[in-house]
Order: structure tokens, then sequence, then C-alpha cells
């Protein structure tokens, strides 16, 4: 039933300007059910499909991506605040992936496995129908990581994007269904996290759910399917350590360290908010670091000299701005005034290593810088949280680099780089970051039951 707190549409805002971009239907409870009926029916055709007509499916959906990428760019900048750069890197993600998945689907094989009297292999069966919740923070691409490798290895999608970024989810279905995907296969469900996403959850009729959002709504979804056994892939917080070495490049390093948590204006699972500097070098690098903290240009998105745009919502700008207590920065950058909402690129130093804004994900564009003695001292900050999601080691030393990266615990590490994302190698978290792996070439198989068979080949 709908209430006040759970209203029949949602408004979508351009966090840059606050205007009205759209108005969006909520899906109820009982909307949900009738879309898994639909999925369930659309997936028995796709998965008695062979496996190069899916494949060649695919292919055209990437084809069809490809064709409207700078109009999903645009919506995404719209929707999300995105920089213009940024939300031609995600539409052209979704295009890559999709393109990826096809060429697993003829791949996607079983085993022979060596068995007495007669014949063991193994089936890699889609699981049927998957609820694919994706964020705001990168609309586009999250939702490609769940629904590419589902689709490839036979699966059906209900994908539930965030309330606040509805729009380019809704055209990827329709660039879905032009390419010749069957009707239902790809639906988009929008609605509240509580309603829509609940009844995704707790539907029987759903083999499993991809979730990426905070750790304490996916400990919730966790427990949900924990009472039916379903499967569940979690992509969740982070606070990933930036180290610093004294034997670093520390020019390059200081150059880096801004764009590795301002990108996205900070609402990165990813983002390097945590600075670990060797305190040999500590003074040095904060001399560096404060120009290129200056020089961050914060803007238009539509601009394509902006590095950085605003928050997504209100609700956000209020959040982060409460972990900065006005007075406390050490470094800052500018933001816009006026509507949007804006928050200016922020580094704050002398915080107690366990303060709240140095061990929670603030996700938004603050960053604290804190000294550490020697590689051990390192390794205890980087580790001292209930995060494992990512991570940069800069170090000119291969061994140190070797040694730090497997102290560390996190699933994404960088050397001498901020990268964490390639659609062809493995990405998740460890500890409270998160459960499982998308992307990568096992990402098919996550979405399959392995079913074993034994013939018998004795008289």
């Amino acid at each position: 039933m709908t209430t006040p707190d759970h209203p029949v549409e949602h408004h979508v805002l351009n966090p840059a300007t606050e205007e009205l971009l759209a108005t969006v239907p909520s899906t109820t409870a009982d909307e949900v059910d009738a879309a898994v009926v639909r999925a369930a029916a659309a997936q028995r055709t796709w998965s008695a499909l062979t496996p190069a007509d899916r494949a060649r499916l695919l292919r055209r959906f990437a084809t069809a991506v490809d064709a409207e990428a700078e109009q999903l760019a645009r919506l995404e900048v719209q929707e999300a605040g995105h920089t213009l750069g940024n939300a031609r890197w995600e539409a052209a993600n979704v295009r890559d992936l999709l393109d990826y998945a096809a060429g697993g689907v003829e791949r996607l094989a079983g085993r022979q496995i060596p068995v007495h009297g007669g014949l063991d292999i193994t089936l890699l069966e889609p699981l049927g129908v998957i609820g694919v919740i994706a964020p705001w923070n990168f609309p586009m691409p999250i939702a490609a990581w769940g629904l590419a490798p589902a689709l490839a290895a036979g699966n059906a999608v209900l994908l539930k994007p965030a309330e606040t970024t509805p729009l380019t989810a809704l055209r990827l279905a329709r660039l879905a269904l032009d390419a010749g995907l069957p009707e239902h296969l790809l639906q988009v469900l929008p609605g509240a996290g509580d309603v829509t996403g609940n009844a995704l959850v707790e539907h029987p009729g759903v083999a499993k759910i991809v979730f990426t959002g905070s750790t304490r709504i996916g400990k919730q979804i966790m427990a949900k399917c924990a009472d039916r056994v379903k499967r569940l892939t979690l992509e969740l917080g982070g606070k990933s350590p930036n180290i610093v070495f004294a034997d670093a490049d520390i020019e390059a390093a200081a150059a880096a360290a801004p764009m590795a948590f301002l990108d996205n204006a900070g609402q990165d699972c990813c983002a390097r908010t945590r600075i670990l500097v060797q305190r040999s070098v500590y003074d040095r690098f904060l001399e560096l670091l404060g120009p290129a903290i200056e020089s961050v240009v914060v803007g238009d998105p539509f601009d394509e000299n902006t590095q950085m745009g605003p928050l997504i919502s209100q609700a956000q700008l209020e959040r982060v701005r409460s972990y900065v207590p006005e007075g406390t920065a050490a470094l800052s950058g500018k933001a816009p005034e006026g509507p949007g909402f804006w928050f200016p690129p922020t580094v704050l130093t002398d915080v107690r290593p366990d303060s709240p804004v140095a061990t929670q994900e603030v996700f938004g564009p603050v960053a604290v810088v804190l000294p550490f003695e020697d590689e051990a001292d390192a390794v205890r900050l980087a580790n001292a949280t209930e995060y494992g999601l990512a991570g940069s080691i800069w170090t000119r030393d291969v061994g140190r680099a070797l040694r730090v990266s497997q102290s560390v615990q996190a699933g994404n590490l960088s050397v001498n780089s901020h990268s964490s994302v390639r659609y062809w190698t493995p990405f998740g978290g460890c500890k409270q970051s998160g459960l499982g792996r998308e992307l990568g070439p096992d990402a098919l198989a996550a979405f399959t039951e392995t079913k074993n068979v034994f013939i018998s080949t004795e008289a």
C-alpha cells in the first residue's frame, strides 16, 4: 500500500542546478511480482537460444549503446552531476562490458572430470531471474556490471536503479529492446529501496541479488537473503588508503592524490580518502598537495574543463558538511555558490586516526592526511578500518610494493597508480566492503548453477 512515506512517483533533480528533470513512477510490490512472472517467461525463451544467437544479440545491444553514447552521457551528467568526460567514459564502459560479456557466452563451459566406471561432466546453467539493485553514484556502469554477465549467462534481469538516477537505466532497457532482446528480459523497476528493492530481495522467484550501496543496507539485504538461502553479491562501502612511502616519486604522488578522492565529487567507494604519508616526507607532500587541490576545477559538469561536479542531493551535502566543522580544513579548493549541491575539495590534517572522518565513509570530496613511521606502521594504519575495498601504494621499491600489497586488507590495490576498475579484471572487497567479485573472466559463472552429471559406461 502506498503511504505518504512511500510516494507513487519520484522527482529526478539536476544536482548542479536543482532543476526538475523528470517525474518517474515508483514500482509497487505487486508490480514487482508481475515483473518477476514476465521475466521468468522471457528467461526461458532467452536461455533456449543458441549461445551464438545470445552473443549476437548482446553485441547488437552494445552497438545500440555505442550509437547513443553521447546522449546517454549527457543524460548521466543531468541526473547524476558527473563531469561530461566521466559520463562519456561510463557510457563507453557499458558498451565495452556488453561486448566483453558477449564474448563469454560461447566460452561458458563446464568440465569433464575423470571418474571410475563412466563419464562425469559439469554443466553451468543459468539461475533464472536476477535482481540488480544499482546505486546513484555510478548509475550506468554499475548497472551494467550486473546485467551484462547475468544476461550473457542466460538469465533475465530486473534492474532497480536508485530513486535519484533512474533515467539512464530506463534508456538502456529501451536500447535492449531495440537491439532485439526478448521483451521483459531486462526490466527497469524504479522505486524506493524499502518498497521496490525489498520486494525484489524477498521475492521467491528472484534467484540472486546483486547490490551496490552502503554497508548498512547491504547487511539488511544479506539477512533477508539468508532466510531464503538466496545467492548474493555485495559491493559496499570503502575507506581506502593512499600510502606514500619516502622513496616514492613524491611529486607524482602529490599530483595524483587530489583526483584519487575527488573523482565524482568523492562519491566513490574506491576513493582514496585516507592519505598515509611517511613522516620524513610528510611536510614536503603537504607543500605539493596544497596547490594541486587549489587547481582542481569545480563547476558546470557540461564544461569540458571541469574536473569535479556537485554532490547528488541536499541530504548528501548535509552529510558531508557534518564531517567538516567550519574552520577545520587544512587545505581547500573552491566551489560554485548559488543553486546546486556544491562542496569544495577539502583536506584535513591533525586528526586522530580513529576519528569519524578518518574511519567512516564520508562519500564526499574530503580526505585526511595521516603520518606513519615505517612499513609496519603504514600497514597497521591502512588496515585500521572495517572496510577493505581498494587502495594505492606509492614506492620505487618493488619488493616493498609486493610486501605491502600482500599485507593490506583490500580487494583491489594499485602501485604508483589509483586505478581500481577494469571490466576484464575482478573487482570486489573484503571485510565489510562486500562479498563476491564482479567483472573479469569469471563474471558469467557467478550467475550460474553448477550441475554435476555422471554417465555410467559399465555394461
